[in-house]
């Protein structure tokens, strides 16, 4: 057995316990139903991690309304009594190990895939985002032009995030993470090239970081503690993986002391190019986010590697490791790295599951 002192130590978000330290990140997988209603092949999906020995479970980005939030064709939604009841199968199916599951609430702004489930696309300004649709989310060429957001579509949206959040916990999910990051809407106004507004929402760094602000207290308030809280955060996005906060760690500092201001249970930092060193620094975003944010982080890029997370854990650049597009080709990970055993590496065709449970599992390693 291989020893991993770090990522197999317990640790607490909240009083939420985790029998250890890897976390499945949230990924897509594009197999609910065109409603957005978690199917069978989901369940699947999500029970093979319980088994397979992981910590916690963040689920994939979820829909939060009906309205404007969908950015992709069969992604789950968590806005109605169906997406509830269906999404309450999984967690019970996943509670069986006594594995911690959250779920991911995201409104996708501009960055929708295809304009059909969509009618229009709202983000902070009437622009034209960077980048092009990406086809493993049935996507093709640009993105559309947005409308941009009034304020009171600012308004209803922070509702919805709420609502969602009040009936993921009736679903029965241990917690909720707001994404914050990657492109989406409350990323599109912290960008500078998809905010132009010129009211308290753009310009600077405090007007553009509001948004994520508002969510997140909406949030605070309408769980009260019953369940975690967390916030993914990111520079880099899925539409240009190349782009970094323009203040660099002044910028982060900000960031990151105004989250801890509000009080998520802990930040989620997400980047793209793994976790490498940013602004010409010998450190990655990870680190910064310990340093100004003083509370629990998870961090995820390029951890599938075991050596690669346990010394993430052992420098405290991070508290715990989450795993995506590795998780999906190895859903056994943390068994497999204790028992020694071979990772598989992701090819991008396992993103989409295929019609049945049996041929999706031939992507995947099935030894639980």
């Amino acid at each position: 057995m291989s020893n991993f002192s770090q990522l197999f130590t317990e640790t607490k978000i909240s009083t939420l316990k985790l029998r250890n330290r890897l976390v499945v990140a949230p990924m897509t997988r594009v197999s609910a139903t065109p409603n957005g209603i978690p199917t069978e092949i989901m369940r699947e999906h999500y029970e093979d991690y319980a088994k397979g020995g992981w910590g916690l479970i963040i689920t994939e980005g979820t829909y939060i309304d009906e309205q404007y939030s969908q950015g992709y064709r069969n992604q789950p939604g968590i806005a109605n009594k169906r997406h509830i009841d269906s999404w309450r199968k999984i967690v019970e199916a996943v509670h069986e190990t006594n594995t911690p599951i959250f779920l991911q609430l995201i409104h996708a702004g501009g960055l929708i895939q295809e304009n059909i489930y969509n009618k229009y696309a709202i983000a902070p300004s009437k622009t034209e985002l960077l980048g092009k649709m990406l086809p493993h989310y049935y996507g093709e060429g640009k993105f559309p032009i947005p409308m941009e957001i009034t304020k009171h579509q600012i308004l209803e949206t922070i509702k919805n995030f709420s609502s969602a959040a009040k009936n993921a916990m009736e679903a029965g999910f241990d917690g909720v993470e707001i994404h914050g990051a990657n492109g989406y809407l409350l990323d599109q106004f912290l960008t500078l090239f998809s905010n132009q507004r010129d009211d308290e929402y753009g310009g600077n760094i405090e007007n553009r970081i509001r948004f994520h602000c508002e969510v997140l207290e909406s949030i605070l308030d309408t769980v009260k503690g019953k369940i975690p809280v967390g916030m993914r955060i990111s520079q880099t996005k899925v539409n240009n993986f190349e782009y970094e906060w323009p203040g660099g760690e002044q910028d982060a500092a900000f960031i990151f002391k105004k989250m801890k201001s509000i009080g998520p249970n802990y930040l989620h930092i997400s980047t793209h190019k793994g976790l490498e060193p940013v602004w010409q620094t010998e450190n990655n975003l990870s680190f910064y986010a310990k340093k100004y944010f003083e509370g629990k982080v998870i961090a995820c890029g390029g951890l599938h590697v075991p050596e690669k997370a346990e010394n993430l854990l052992k420098n405290k650049e991070a508290d715990l490791a989450a795993v995506g597009k590795g998780a999906i080709a190895n859903p056994n990970l943390p068994k497999d790295i204790q028992l020694g055993r071979s990772i598989n590496e992701f090819v991008p065709e396992m993103i989409r599951p295929l019609a049945t449970i049996e041929n999706t599992r031939n992507w995947r390693k099935s030894s639980i």
